[in-house]
């Protein structure tokens, strides 16, 4: 790879807006930005901040296909860096020796993602950590979910592998009654995570690290959110006492590549 300021970068999933922003941005910085997508219409690759694009097979259903794709086009245009910019991270991750053998590859390997995404093995990283956290348990049966839940007055669960508010379970506030306990079923496989349930906004943090350290970081909240769940407006607020979340856990797992953390400001 060459040795200089500017970088030819590869971005993936073109089609989001938050694609979009970085390409311009990287651009307007002077580095040489190409960017791809399962999907030919996608906004972010038809954007004329750019040095070219790439039609992939799709990631979750063609992974070979789809880190073939990218393995070649980095080779073929030199691209030093790829930045997975949604849930394609995960399949790149799954082939991380073979495309950091080609280019810097700004994820982590799948193991330390799979460590993170699941909320049950999260939890014991952070509890390892002496980081403040709900009194939590795993349930991995119905029965288990409603022997976990009945001493709580007020309760949260979530699905241990879920996002974006998506599979939760709780008895207090808005989302109250939207998913029945009977309708819970979590297995060995799919356990759920149950905990008090605690008052507050919600607070969320991006960050970036390289190899345990954190190189920017910033956090927000979303004053209006979409049924309760997904923000659609953000606000600025103070990052410094979350930072401390993601410097720990980064410190631990020397991880490299992008980070994001909710919290419930209490």
């Amino acid at each position: 790879m060459r040795e200089s300021a500017a970088m030819r970068i590869l971005l993936t999933s073109s089609r989001l807006p938050f694609t979009l922003a970085l390409i311009r941005k990287l651009a307007e910085a002077g580095h040489e930005v190409y960017a791809s997508d399962a999907y030919e219409v996608a906004s972010g690759s038809h954007s004329k901040y750019l040095s070219g694009r790439l039609i992939t097979a799709p990631p979750a259903t063609e992974t070979e296909a789809f880190v073939t794709d990218v393995e070649r086009f980095v080779v073929d245009n030199e691209i030093e860096r790829v930045v997975p910019c949604f849930e394609e991270a995960f399949y790149l991750a799954t082939r991380y020796e073979r495309l950091q053998a080609v280019t810097d590859l700004y994820t982590a390997p799948f193991a330390t993602l799979a460590r993170l995404h699941d909320k049950a093995t999260f939890t014991e990283l952070a509890q390892k950590l002496e980081l403040p956290l709900p009194a939590t348990q795993v349930a991995r049966s119905p029965e288990e979910m409603r022997e976990l839940t009945e001493p709580l007055p007020h309760y949260f669960a979530r699905a241990c592998f879920s996002r974006g508010g998506v599979a939760l379970l709780t008895n207090t506030g808005p989302l109250a009654g939207a998913t029945r306990i009977e309708d819970v079923t979590p297995t060995p496989t799919q356990p759920w995570l149950v905990q008090p349930f605690v008052e507050g906004p919600m607070l969320c943090t991006y960050a970036t690290l390289r190899e345990g350290r954190v190189l920017t970081h910033l956090c927000y909240r979303a004053p209006r959110q979409w049924q309760h769940s997904t923000g659609i407006s953000f606000e600025t607020v103070d990052p410094g006492p979350t930072l401390e979340f993601a410097a720990a856990i980064g410190a631990e797992l020397g991880y490299t590549g992008q980070m994001s953390l909710d919290f419930v400001d209490s």
